[in-house]
């Protein structure tokens, strides 16, 4: 790669944490859709709130919750410091976590440092990401590995981001027999391959044939909070770029419905849902529709850019938030929470 390329990768990194940080990147007219289901409230829980357990594991780690601090940046100076402080609140509180699509390490080892956490956080269960499009482009397994042995990650992330990529400068479009080269990745791995969307969600068709190619898991980043549209929008200096972005800024399947659909050609994978969580009942909602944990990026990068003591105060309100659910719903743990009474929401008036 020229050093022109790897600059503009570089760059492209931090427009992606600016515009995240200073504009309006959400989804306004496309919710998550769990404003659409209600919990049955347990006057008679028959439990102690102390004896709530919020643990769950997930390939074979315990976390404290299940929770997720999302794939989020990598590659810049600004970057490593929030993977830092992303890294030392998931050891604190005993979450997992991902880091940023390391491309740019791989096609750049002085970047590598960007991406490394172990030293902070030595216990986390921890997710490698590279872009599956690159498979298409000049990666391979071998180039997976290197990503999952740069940062001693116990899982990989392969994002697919198609919309992201066609209002993307320069971006990336062919997806052709893209499940084929996945395939070759979910082979080889020595560790857990999960695809996940970057916000935009995957259809039923899509986890039939993820599941099919044998990959671990699905996170299903549903349309209802950051619209990587909009983002890209807001950085391409192209009219014909920022024209598309707007129009395709509320595109995608609703984390809820994509989270079933998902569920339901593909039982046995694990199953993220992220995607518009922002609380912990919304962290409830999701295990009780069929998720085995959940995931958050941009409220905590947010959190993170106030101070450390703020994305902490925020993971402990999430935990005691979901912790109360699960009490007024009686569940005594999260596998309990599974089968919590939820339904949807009425609506119009009585």
């Amino acid at each position: 790669m020229s050093y022109a390329r790897a600059s503009d990768n570089v760059q492209r990194k931090a427009d992606h944490v600016w515009a995240a940080l200073n504009r309006d990147v959400e989804f306004h007219t496309v919710t998550a859709g769990f404003e659409r289901y209600v919990f049955h409230h347990e006057a008679l829980p028959e439990i102690n709130r102390d004896d709530v357990d919020t643990s769950v594991r997930l390939f074979g780690r315990r976390l404290s919750m299940p929770l997720i601090i999302s794939s989020m940046t990598g590659g810049t100076a600004e970057a490593s410091e929030y993977n830092h402080i992303f890294a030392e609140a998931a050891q604190r509180f005993g979450l997992a976590m991902g880091v940023g699509s390391q491309r740019v390490a791989v096609d750049d080892p002085d970047l590598e440092w960007t991406f490394r956490v172990r030293d902070i956080a030595p216990d986390i269960l921890l997710f490698a990401n590279i872009g599956a499009i690159q498979l298409n482009n000049g990666y391979d397994v071998d180039s997976c590995a290197r990503a999952v042995e740069m940062i001693g990650a116990d899982a990989l992330f392969l994002h697919v981001n198609p919309l992201q990529e066609c209002v993307q400068s320069n971006g990336n479009t062919n997806f052709q027999d893209l499940a084929v080269k996945i395939r070759e990745v979910c082979e080889s791995s020595d560790v857990p391959v999960v695809v996940k969307e970057v916000g935009h969600g995957i259809s039923a068709r899509a986890a039939g044939l993820l599941a099919d190619v044998g990959v671990s898991g699905i996170d299903v980043a549903g349309a209802g909070g950051t619209s990587w549209s909009k983002v890209e929008s807001y950085r391409s200096s192209d009219a014909g770029l920022v024209a598309l972005g707007s129009a395709m800024s509320e595109w995608g399947i609703p984390t809820v419905d994509s989270l079933m659909a998902v569920r339901s050609v593909a039982p046995g994978l694990t199953l993220i849902a992220s995607g518009g969580v922002r609380s912990g009942e919304d962290i409830a909602k999701s295990i009780a529709l069929g998720a085995d944990t959940t995931g958050i990026a941009l409220p905590f990068l947010k959190s993170a850019a106030s101070s450390r003591d703020v994305i902490f105060s925020h993971i402990a309100r999430l935990r005691d938030e979901l912790a109360t659910v699960m009490f007024c719903t009686g569940s005594r743990t999260v596998e309990e929470l599974h089968n919590a009474p939820l339904a949807k929401r009425a609506t119009g008036s009585i």
